[in-house]
């Protein structure tokens, strides 16, 4: 597996951020943290309302990030909540906007109680052209770095 790894994720109340932190310590990768252009509001249930009928219509937020020298990593890792057993919209649009043709694609994602969701199939329909490894699904803010090593070795990162 190759060095050249980026770790791009889409945080809401900072739990996919410090996952995220957690796979760039452990395997040396570049982080890239989604930030869309206009803020998700702050508000669970405003957010949440948001956000299904954003899934529901199938909209991708602009981005404020631009991810710089895409062909330069063969991995790239991304992170994203479980909004509505899904990928968040600002990772759709991500995944969307970038080639990752030919890259290693790592999805993780963390969750509330409703576990890895469709995340896994979601990104493989969206980076078809993509080899995309099995999915860390975490509750909450509980990621251990144990938990994240196991991982790594378990998909042949580590």
């Amino acid at each position: 597996m190759s060095k050249n790894i980026l770790i791009v994720y889409y945080s809401h109340s900072s739990n996919t951020c410090k996952l995220a932190k957690l796979i760039a310590e452990e395997t040396g990768g570049t982080l890239c943290e989604l930030v869309p252009e206009k803020a998700y509001p702050g508000d669970y249930n405003t957010v949440v309302e948001q956000a299904k009928k954003e899934i529901q219509a199938g909209f991708r937020p602009e981005l404020k990030t631009k991810v710089k020298d895409i062909p330069a990593y063969d991995t790239v890792f991304v992170g994203t909540p479980n909004w509505w057993s899904t990928i968040a919209p600002p990772v759709a649009t991500f995944l969307d906007s970038y080639d990752l043709s030919g890259k290693t694609v790592v999805p993780f994602c963390t969750h509330g109680g409703g576990g890895s969701g469709h995340i896994e199939t979601t990104v493989k329909k969206l980076c078809p052209d993509s080899a995309v490894l099995p999915l860390l699904s975490v509750y909450g803010g509980t990621a251990k770095v144990s938990q994240v090593e196991s991982w790594l070795k378990k998909i042949g990162v580590k």
